[in-house]
């Protein structure tokens, strides 16, 4: 990849955040009842993209498959700065 100093810009999918917050919370609640920091374990996902990360309990690390990480990471950080418009 050529770094052309062109900032790439994501344009969000709304439509995905509902189904992206559906399945972060199925896989949340999965973690959690397997006893492990579904906090931690998500996080750890997002940022190395190694499933191993996510337990298979509840069919919770194929749910997680589901999701577009730049998708949900973009949208937890317009949730952080509590922006509510995607092109704020």
């Amino acid at each position: 990849m050529i770094d052309d100093g062109k900032t790439t810009e994501f344009e969000t999918i709304k439509d995905g955040d509902d189904r992206n917050r559906i399945i972060i919370g199925e896989v949340y609640k999965s973690l959690l009842e397997k006893g492990y920091d579904p906090i931690n374990q998500i996080v750890g996902y997002l940022l190395s993209e190694d499933p191993t990360y996510i337990t298979n309990f509840n069919g919770a690390r194929s749910l997680i498959s589901k999701v577009d990480r730049d998708e949900l990471l973009n949208e937890m950080v317009r949730i952080y700065l509590g922006l509510d418009d995607p092109q704020s």
